[in-house]
């Protein structure tokens, strides 16, 4: 299975970028997490409209072809661990490719929500930009984990 991130935003965090390629090593290879950054959109007097689409263009682009688009977007209802990791094993079974869209600053434009399979929210909390990234790494490790039978999740 080939999961990618792709996320706008090239600059996180020295703890941030340590935790996301600690997860990051611990994937065996046939499970395969990538994370792909895109350049934020300049903001300098632009119509947030114009952001997002810019924006859009990009973490697109950093989409693989064919991929199931999932767009990580906080107005959705909160999932489980499980619910995610039972999700990702429907689509690994499928054969199926998935990439998870990270927004800037303003989210995601609202053509790239709807054109999503599926959204997905991290929390009712509001997280930084960087912790969000790093959530979501973890909980993609600990859904496999789950799926694999690993003792890392204990639930």
């Amino acid at each position: 299975m080939r999961i990618t991130i792709a996320a706008v935003g090239t600059r996180m965090p020295e703890w941030a970028e340590l935790a996301i390629q600690d997860y990051l090593a611990r994937f065996p290879r046939d499970f395969e997490v990538t994370l792909r950054q895109v350049r934020p959109e300049p903001r300098q007097q632009q119509p947030v409209s114009r952001i997002l689409r810019a924006e859009q263009e990009r973490l697109v682009a950093a989409v693989p072809s064919g991929d199931r688009l999932i767009a990580l977007d906080p107005q959705d209802e909160d999932g489980t661990t499980e619910h995610l990791a039972q999700q990702i094993g429907h689509w690994r079974d499928a054969s199926e490719h998935v990439s998870f869209a990270i927004g800037g600053a303003d989210g995601l434009s609202q053509a790239l929500k709807s054109h999503a399979r599926l959204q997905l929210r991290l929390s009712s909390l509001t997280l930084p930009h960087a912790l969000a990234r790093v959530v979501l790494v973890e909980q993609l490790y600990r859904a496999w984990s789950i799926l694999a039978n690993h003792p890392y999740h204990r639930a």
